[in-house]
């Protein structure tokens, strides 16, 4: 069995690879990122990929075929704000065609070409999970505050997707789960400028975050597909 983590270099994404390993459930876990990642335990394979460029998660893909099918891949990859040039918009009179631009292709054009690439990898006749990191503030239902626009506007076009790749792969195989996955608000660079207001015991550790959002992904079952899932397993309305 074989696992694979998208942007397991970042605070989730490489939680989740060391628990994933923890827990000796897959032979071989992949893990891809854009940056180096570091000592791994055994079992654990780190490769390149830039889910910017096509062409290399395409080349990921190829590596990734040669060791058999897949039975879970997670995208834990995720754009919010890069310091002083790129900040969540309070008002619509902070929106950029470069914001936009930046978020888009990193929450969602790239997820949705991981999927096109990867998802003829994953298996047909077994229980197989294709998850992507998503966020409470794309639930365009739950939307009660407004702002963060290119980021909330990127996440619910994921979780639009994610519907779409769960109808379509489901008519392959009846044993396939597509899911968007909320982890909390966690402790990562991602999150550090916004967690002023965050109460203690709302905000997570990665470790904390991967271990509870893995247990998740362990109970969801095919006729969950298509949906959003918090960290507790609760279901997020779109």
């Amino acid at each position: 069995m074989q696992a694979v983590i998208i942007g397991a270099s970042g605070g989730i994404g490489r939680a989740l690879t060391l628990e994933l390993a923890s827990r000796g459930a897959f032979q071989t876990i992949h893990a891809l990122s854009r940056r180096e990642t570091g000592d791994w335990p055994d079992g654990v394979i780190a490769s390149h990929i830039d889910i910017e460029d096509e062409n290399s998660i395409a080349e990921a893909a190829e590596r990734v075929s040669e060791n058999g099918k897949i039975q879970l891949l997670i995208i834990a990859s995720g754009l919010l704000s890069d310091g002083e040039a790129l900040q969540p918009e309070k008002s619509w009179r902070h929106q950029s065609m470069h914001a936009y631009e930046r978020v888009f292709r990193i929450n969602t054009f790239g997820p949705g070409l991981v999927a096109k690439h990867f998802l003829p990898l994953m298996a047909r006749d077994e229980r197989a999970v294709f998850a992507a990191m998503s966020a409470r503030v794309g639930s365009i239902s739950d939307n009660g505050l407004g702002g963060w626009h290119a980021y909330r506007a990127s996440k619910a076009a994921l979780n639009m997707l994610i519907r779409n790749f769960a109808i379509e792969w489901r008519r392959k195989s009846g044993e396939s789960i597509c899911v968007s996955l909320h982890p909390g608000t966690v402790d990562t660079n991602l999150s550090e400028p916004f967690q002023t207001n965050v109460p203690d015991r709302q905000l997570f550790t990665a470790e904390g975050s991967a271990q509870k959002l893995l247990d998740v992904i362990d109970e969801l079952s095919p006729d969950k597909t298509g949906r959003i899932f918090d960290w507790q397993g609760e279901e997020i309305q779109p």
